[in-house]
């Protein structure tokens, strides 16, 4: 291998010259290999150096392009319209396309409760900074959103799950389209957890479920059929709605729900199907539910073939439930409460998970068919009764 002086970056071998030149560490996040080395195809000492001449040039402005890109060049500062330039130079997909793909892939039989989260955190980043290359976004962008979302009044955990939400996308889609890891949107500092420890979902005390229970006894409506159910059984507010006649056992000694995922209504969690014994109000309310249903659904104003409208039956309840239960206690209170209502009679643990619904601890736990009913409904009598 011989270098020739008279031109740079040209080196011979076996009497064929060749173009090398080391790619700037600044820049080498952009290429596959540390060097840039083509064959010239000519033996001829002033055609490579012609040939080199031009390379050289080319790379220049390709690396000149590059670092306009970057947020520390300070020929960034000149450009009369940063968002055109960079959608020139990347090949990725707009953020707006970026939505579609990824919805039209991962939105497949998912709820309309999702599609709806993906368009309302894309909605908030194309308005606040742009729809702009995927790749081109960057922790300024993000920190941007942040700022914005916070004097719109939204809480830490809203703009946390927004944030999730648009990781997910980014992450898919840069994979999809084959583009390195982008990490703008993640670790974006939210605040410290305890900042808003006030605002955090609270259990709602015994006395107030009591009260609450008689006035949905009094008012003998769906929504208080459905808030009834809840309070004794600890579901998850789509749980309940999603309910199907089917689902539903009461020609038995222990009458229960065997909750299952659905069409319409997916489950949070593989250990969110189990059997839910029914007693208390609980029973109360579906027995009214089911003989008012005129379709196949326990709560057809909220839930039919098509959807799940857990967001409206919650704005609606969490009205209503308000006045009467303490502060920042919402229908899903009713959950936090059920814990400490097993808790308080001393339940086993893995008794109290199967009866929630929440993950299973350990491969053993998942061995076996479970508790027989008459054991599950003896542990929810001792603790909603």
């Amino acid at each position: 291998m011989l270098y020739t002086k008279d031109a740079p970056y040209v080196y011979s071998r076996d009497g064929v010259y060749y173009f090398n030149r080391r790619i700037p560490n600044d820049l080498r996040h952009y290429y596959r290999c540390p060097r840039i080395i083509i064959s010239l195809r000519t033996k001829s000492a002033r055609a490579a150096k012609s040939k080199s001449s031009l390379l050289a040039a080319q790379l220049n402005d390709e690396w000149m392009s590059l670092r306009w890109r970057s947020a520390e060049s300070p020929l960034k500062a000149y450009l009369a319209d940063q968002t055109h330039a960079a959608r020139e130079l990347s090949t990725a997909p707009l953020m707006s396309e970026a939505k579609n793909i990824y919805l039209k892939s991962k939105g497949v039989g998912r709820p309309r409760t999702f599609s709806q989260a993906v368009d309302r955190a894309i909605t908030h980043l194309i308005n606040t900074v742009g729809d702009k290359p995927l790749d081109t976004y960057s922790r300024k962008d993000a920190n941007m959103i942040r700022d914005v979302l916070f004097e719109r009044g939204l809480n830490r955990s809203s703009i946390k799950r927004m944030f999730g939400t648009i990781r997910a996308l980014v992450n898919f889609v840069s994979r999809e389209v084959g583009l390195s890891d982008l990490s703008a949107f993640s670790g974006v500092y939210l605040g410290e957890n305890n900042q808003q420890s006030d605002s955090r979902r609270q259990p709602i005390d015994s006395k107030s479920i009591r009260y609450v229970q008689k006035q949905c006894e009094l008012l003998n409506d769906e929504g208080r059929w459905l808030i009834a159910l809840i309070s004794d059984t600890g579901m998850r507010l789509s749980e309940a709605i999603g309910l199907h006649m089917n689902d539903i056992n009461l020609n038995n000694e222990y009458p229960h729900i065997i909750l299952k995922p659905h069409s319409w209504r997916r489950l949070k969690t593989k250990g969110s199907e189990r059997i839910i014994p029914l007693v208390g109000v609980a029973l109360w309310a579906v027995k009214q539910a089911m003989s008012a249903s005129e379709t196949s659904f326990l709560f057809p104003r909220y839930c039919d073939n098509a959807q799940c409208k857990s967001n409206s039956a919650s704005a609606a309840l969490n009205k209503w439930l308000s006045p009467r239960v303490g502060n920042n206690c919402v229908i899903h209170s009713f959950r936090h409460s059920f814990r400490d209502r097993l808790r308080a009679v001393e339940c086993p643990k893995d008794m109290t998970v199967r009866l929630g619904g929440w993950s299973v601890e350990g491969i053993g736990e998942s061995y076996g068919l479970g508790y027989p009913i008459e054991v599950l409904s003896k542990w929810m009598v001792k603790a909603m009764c």
